[in-house]
């Protein structure tokens, strides 16, 4: 029952790959994730692919979705969201080939556009938006960049840009981050992480093992980015208020106690094939003086003057050295694929110190990952092309 889309071009036109650029979401990054797609969708080579966008609304439901980028850029008066609808989409084999795109098909023999979009409505019969090729999926946090939507298009033989399965959750839970870096040799700073059960049971304990931290410390969700429920703590006293905080978004607490040194960002781009991953420059971020005492959610989206960005950091050459290598290792050992961006802690000591990895970066045009490509030689629209390229290139299923 595929049925051709109104926009595709003729027999004798040269394909362009269908990219589905997948935002939105059911986490509290909801907005971040349609910031970043406005971007995109800005920026993409429309020349050279046939771009769907499709919103995943915060109930979880897929929709057909405008791909004006100014619909999902960051308004004054409010913060975008995908809207519910009437009309609901999902992605369905076509029955093209031996890998056809339908869950449990036969991994890694999919064909390009294997699987179509499909839209659904209630009283009518399903019709179909065409094949896609790969997924272009923006979405941060929970329900996006934890490996569930990356099972889901494994599952259905989908290519699409980033992390699988494994490296998605990895990179999404700090605790286990931390875990995995430190069992790969990298060194890791001090921490406690706080569960459901144990802050249910034994709180007192928990206050104790953050206290003995030190000051300030940190303390964050355990499944959460964007810098969202992040306090900066002080004192012992404002301790249980910062892990009820974190507990908004995320019933899993880390605290982290504060390192003296300067952040430093690398990001990583996989190689081309059997090449080892591509490290750009690193970069230094500085807040600006004023209403922000470090990088938080509005210095990173909303008040553009808050932070600059030095790329090339002022760095010793072989600390410079020392951080790209770290980088790609630390890309590596999580299994990063696509794109990652990896931060750490470089002390007076002389010392790094990994903080994190995040396989789905901010991506906007003023985010750090695609502003450290830009100074390191590939522009933001390069910098996407070449991440659908390297999704359309790899195989599915186990790799």
């Amino acid at each position: 029952m595929t049925a051709v889309p109104p926009d595709a071009p003729g027999d004798d036109a040269p394909h362009r790959p269908r990219v589905l650029v997948l935002f939105g979401g059911r986490s509290s990054e909801h907005a971040v994730s349609c910031i970043t797609a406005a971007g995109v969708l800005e920026a993409i080579d429309r020349d050279k692919y046939e771009v769907i966008p499709v919103g995943i609304a915060r109930n979880g439901q897929w929709v057909q979705v405008s791909g004006d980028s100014s619909q999902w850029s960051l308004r004054s008066a409010t913060l975008p969201e995908v809207p519910a609808s009437d009309e609901s989409l999902v992605l369905a084999a076509s029955g093209s080939g031996p890998g056809s795109g339908a869950v449990g098909g036969s991994g890694g023999a999919a064909d390009l556009a294997s699987t179509e979009l499909m839209i659904t409505a209630a009283d009518q019969m399903p019709r179909s938006l065409g094949g896609i090729d790969v997924v272009v999926p923006l979405l941060h946090g929970p329900f996006g960049e934890d490996g569930t939507l990356q099972g889901m298009l494994e599952m259905a033989d989908i290519r699409y840009v980033g992390a699988g399965v494994l490296a998605s959750a990895v990179g999404m839970d700090k605790h286990y981050m931390k875990v995995i870096f430190a069992a790969a040799g990298l060194t890791v700073g001090p921490y406690e992480v706080i569960t459901d059960r144990q802050w249910a049971t034994g709180r007192g304990s928990c206050l104790e093992r953050a206290a003995a931290l030190g000051f300030p410390s940190f303390v964050k969700p355990a499944r959460a980015g964007s810098s969202m429920g992040i306090t900066r703590v002080s004192s012992a006293s404002d301790l249980a208020a910062a892990i009820e905080a974190a507990r908004e978004f995320d019933p899993k607490v880390l605290v982290e106690a504060g390192i003296s040194g300067r952040e430093i960002e690398v990001a990583v781009l996989q190689g081309r094939g059997t090449n080892e991953p591509r490290t750009s420059l690193p970069g230094e971020i500085a807040v600006q003086p004023g209403d922000h005492d470090w990088y938080d959610f509005e210095a990173k989206y909303v008040d553009g003057a808050a932070a600059e960005l030095s790329c090339p950091a002022d760095l010793p050459p072989a600390a410079s050295e020392a951080v790209r290598a770290l980088a790609a290792a630390a890309f590596e050992a999580v299994g990063a694929e696509g794109l990652s961006r990896v931060d750490f802690f470089y002390t007076l000591a002389g010392d790094l110190i990994i903080n994190e990895i995040n396989t789905m970066p901010g991506f906007t045009p003023i985010s750090m990952y695609p502003q450290m490509w830009a100074k390191s030689g590939l522009t933001y629209t390069e910098l996407i092309d070449e991440l659908i390229e390297l999704a359309l290139s790899r195989k599915t299923g186990l790799r």
